[in-house]
């Protein structure tokens, strides 16, 4: 897979090389304080957090000019926005916002292009006041200092968030498959897990169509949890979709360390979670038994004991899993399920 392309641009001497060696972990591009040191593409293999990228840094975007060299450095930058996947605007506060930066912002936006805006030379919580005048931009600003670091992490994660892990490094994490009924809540306990919406949530049940794999962090260890497509009676598999959703399921069961059967509380154990459970255990998976929605049941000091009874009973041959009630909505007691899993 071909890396993914992240540009540096901006007016000169805004501090893209500066920051660009930063990025890099090493002196490579020349900082110096007269504008238009840097000429042509800088490119170099860059890494955050495990996902690898390629990154360019060029010279610095000036009004257009007789000069020769102005002409190419713009030609240059203008070749780096086109080929880029994610484009790092930097603008420098002490500068402030100047014509140039709205016209490079205008230039920007008629490409197709992620484009980050960062404000460099913001040094601590007290200088972010600098920003007031760039927010005229009307876009997201990250303060950072490229010198010090301040600011530095959140631009990076923002930057790289859709960048995916290499395959090195996806292949180390544990592999946890969501796996139950259509609507039992697999992409609700996903979406709690991961701490935003990463899974289209719908009351319909059978929403999600196909597995989707995200990395989730828990104590800074990572893990991939699959959300897995809800598996139906084979009597409502007649459309190819649904059928290959099914199979997508097993495939998953196959690749994944454990299980996690998310069952809906509500409803207690029926016919099609002894199924799923016996997939889990032919597979020969590591297994997680999840009471979801738990919030919306209505219980007393004997209702788990009894649902617990019924769980024993109906998928005796799994005996070794643990069980846990929950509700991924209200993320009660969610986390706990990290522990469970190691």
């Amino acid at each position: 897979m071909n890396k993914p392309i992240i540009a540096i641009v901006g007016r000169p001497n805004v501090g893209k090389s500066t920051l660009f060696n930063r990025i890099v972990g090493q002196r490579i591009a020349v900082v110096a304080e007269t504008p238009g040191v840097t000429r042509d593409r800088l490119y170099r293999e860059a890494q955050w957090e495990d996902k690898r990228f390629l990154l360019v840094d060029t010279g610095g975007f000036q009004a257009e000019t007789e000069e020769d060299i102005v002409k190419e450095i713009k030609r240059q930058a203008l070749i780096a926005i086109e080929e880029a996947d994610i484009v790092l605007m930097l603008m420098d506060a002490q500068s402030g916002l100047t014509p140039m930066d709205t016209e490079l912002n205008n230039a920007l936006r008629r490409h197709n292009k992620k484009i980050v805006y960062a404000v460099n030379k913001i040094d601590g919580p007290k200088k972010e006041a600098a920003l007031s005048e760039f927010y005229a931009l009307g876009v997201d600003l990250f303060p950072v200092s490229a010198v010090s670091a301040y600011g530095f992490d959140e631009l990076m994660e923002s930057m790289t968030k859709d960048i995916p892990l290499s395959e090195e490094t996806v292949a180390e994490y544990p592999k946890i498959a969501i796996v139950g009924r259509p609507n039992a809540g697999k992409s609700t306990l996903v979406n709690s897990l991961l701490g935003k919406e990463r899974m289209i949530v719908s009351p319909v049940a059978g929403t999600t169509r196909d597995a989707v794999d995200s990395i989730c962090t828990y104590h800074k260890k990572k893990y991939i949890l699959i959300d897995t497509a809800g598996i139906r009676k084979k009597g409502k598999m007649a459309k190819t979709i649904e059928r290959f959703s099914f199979l997508r399921t097993v495939e998953n069961l196959d690749r994944c360390d454990v299980a996690v059967i998310v069952l809906d509380a509500s409803e207690g154990i029926v016919e099609l979670d002894q199924k799923i459970a016996n997939l889990i255990y032919e597979a020969h998976k590591g297994a997680i038994i999840l009471f979801n929605k738990w919030d919306v049941v209505e219980k007393n000091t004997e209702t788990l004991k009894a649902l617990e009874i019924s769980i024993r009973h109906k998928l005796w041959f799994m005996h070794y899993a643990p069980i846990m009630a929950i509700s991924a909505l209200s993320r009660q007691r969610v986390t706990k399920i990290f522990p469970m899993i190691d």
